[in-house]
């Protein structure tokens, strides 16, 4: 017996709310059992007396009642369990959408981000200011002498350091060009021509440069100048 108490231990444990109904309902069926098999068929004559009858009634209408009371009783008490643990769930599920709606709350009323945006936005120009200068265009305008001297119409250029562009006249009937040396360095010249204009474009840095013509003699019989780079 004590090792089967201990296997229904725990199943009795788990069942308690039920043990009074299963009882009840035991005790019932025990004695329907006996009062029908146990005396009922073997003594036609049973019960003895009235008073026998009256006790057999009251008897079975006391355990009729009991396992009445006991199943309403069990029956209800796990409706209460889960009506509460539905209770005890909704707080938690409203409880949920609370905090998910108090974390976009907290951003919305905290000054930061708003703070944030327009440092963002003033620190975009200070790039763009970099590639304007870095594009810098100079054009020049350069012309040999129309009537055939061997000489241009000034012996100074200046320009902005960047992309330079000289384009030379040369109306004359001498063929001339124009040439830019750093040192002894050229950086670049035009074609040799007459009757019209060429143009020479250079990526110049800061610095003083030399502008000439090319053609054998010319340079010598003062054909240059200087352009300055700033």
């Amino acid at each position: 017996m004590h090792p089967a108490m201990l296997h229904l231990a725990p199943i009795l444990a788990a069942e308690k709310s039920r043990v009074p109904f299963y009882i009840a309902g035991g005790v019932l069926v025990a004695w329907a059992l006996i009062v029908s098999i146990g005396i009922g068929m073997r003594r036609p004559d049973f019960p003895h007396s009235q008073s026998g009858e009256r006790l057999l009634i009251a008897i079975s209408a006391v355990l009729v009642l009991a396992t009445a009371s006991t199943a309403v009783l069990t029956a209800s008490t796990p409706a209460k369990a889960v009506a509460s643990g539905s209770a005890a769930a909704t707080p938690a599920q409203a409880t949920a959408p609370g905090e998910s709606q108090s974390a976009p709350a907290s951003p919305a009323s905290g000054t930061s981000p708003p703070a944030t945006a327009p440092k963002a936005a003033t620190g975009t120009p200070a790039p763009a200011s970099s590639p304007a200068a870095s594009t810098t265009a100079t054009s020049l305008k350069l012309a040999a002498n129309p009537e055939g001297n061997l000489s241009y119409d000034t012996k100074t250029l200046s320009a902005k350091a960047g992309t330079v562009t000289i384009t030379m006249a040369n109306m004359s009937p001498v063929e001339h060009n124009v040439t830019v040396a750093s040192g002894t360095t050229v950086l670049g010249a035009t074609p040799t021509f007459t009757g019209g204009t060429r143009s020479l474009t250079l990526k110049l840095k800061p610095g003083t440069y030399t502008f000439y013509c090319s053609v054998p003699g010319h340079r010598q019989a003062g054909m240059e100048g200087t352009l300055t780079v700033s």
